[in-house]
């Protein structure tokens, strides 16, 4: 077969026209209803990465735009941005919260309240490179930005409020202080912002604050806090809070209860003074005021707690009275239960 009849042939060959096709002339991605974009091509083969990213083998650093490129939206810190002006100079490094909210914060201040480099996340001098953003590099954190929050306030001894967080914030942020070299000795301290807000927080759960206290050894917390736990059953401590509180704060929260009840032991235990005997009240008669007391006051003790209250004590021996007929023994018996609240009233309530 010469030249001239293998083109012929391959020209039949190659021409599609002259063959139906069996199946429809609409693409399978127009049946499916999938929209078809015209510069859209999917490769069937795999191919390694560019040659751009290939050439090194160091770990590039994550940038603004690499992030911006993989979420839709950008959350930045409403007071960490990049126009916050909190010191003359512009921000140089980003920290960026497990929830995707941007920090711009300074690095000279950081280093200067951390006595840990931040964990060790944030070096003495930051190697700019093109990997970085125009505002410094990108330092992914493992807490949210509410607790992140706090702790950046903590870092520009800023107050944080505004912001009400909850106590479990609060707490979450005091341990993310330790962890990065902030010490909450410092940051907690009865003038500070943070420690007016944790301690107006304390009433609703006493015993989480008093265990953080104990555990950065904040006693000036400790101290205003113990007094709410008079009322706490010290039975129902957890493994968890028990191991946290320590053993030096445990004593002390143990004596502070233990030494209440002995404290109104000892006060209910002197009954009222006798009074020289009359025509209508002599010293047998007083005995029955002094046995009245006694029965009065052993069921007080018996069934005493460290958060005894005065009207309580009140209720349970002012009514004696009703059985007596001599005033000068009524108004013994005022007077001793008066002194009884008032020496009750200076006990000690705290640790």
């Amino acid at each position: 077969m010469d030249g001239t009849e293998w083109d012929s042939v391959l020209q039949y060959i190659s021409d599609p026209a002259d063959f139906p096709s069996p199946q429809s002339e609409r693409p399978v991605s127009e049946m499916a209803g999938i929209p078809v974009h015209p510069q859209q091509f999917v490769p069937q083969m795999l191919t390694p990465p560019g040659s751009e990213k290939s050439a090194t083998c160091e770990p590039r650093e994550q940038t603004l735009e690499d992030y911006a490129q993989e979420n839709t939206i950008v959350s930045v810190s409403t007071t960490f941005h990049p126009g916050a002006n909190l010191l003359p100079i512009p921000p140089d490094l980003i920290l960026l919260s497990s929830d995707g909210v941007f920090f711009y914060v300074h690095t000279t201040q950081v280093l200067s309240m951390s006595t840990n480099r931040f964990n060790d996340l944030v070096p003495p001098k930051l190697i700019r490179s093109k990997a970085c953003d125009d505002l410094g590099p990108i330092v992914a954190l493992p807490e949210i930005a509410t607790v992140l929050n706090i702790v950046l306030h903590a870092v520009y001894e800023m107050s944080c409020a505004h912001y009400r967080p909850n106590l479990d914030t609060l707490i979450a942020a005091v341990d993310a202080m330790a962890m990065y070299g902030l010490p909450p000795k410092r940051h907690i301290a009865p003038s500070t912002p943070l420690y007016l807000l944790i301690l107006s927080q304390a009433p609703m759960q006493p015993i989480v604050v008093y265990a953080l206290a104990a555990a950065h050894d904040l006693y000036d917390l400790a101290v205003p806090v113990s007094s709410h736990l008079l009322s706490f059953p010290l039975h129902s401590l957890t493994d968890d809070l028990a191991v946290r509180i320590g053993p030096v704060y445990m004593k002390r929260l143990f004596f502070l209860h233990l030494g209440r009840l002995d404290a109104l032991k000892r006060l209910l235990l002197p009954p009222p003074h006798p009074h020289p005997p009359t025509e209508d009240c002599d010293f047998t008669e007083q005995k029955k005021l002094t046995r009245a007391w006694a029965l009065a006051s052993a069921y007080l003790a018996w069934d005493a707690r460290p958060d005894l209250s005065t009207s309580a004590m009140e209720s349970a021996l002012l009514p004696l009275a009703d059985h007596l007929s001599c005033r000068v023994c009524k108004r013994s018996l005022a007077e001793r239960v008066k002194q009884l609240i008032v020496q009750w009233s200076v006990v000690k309530r705290s640790i």
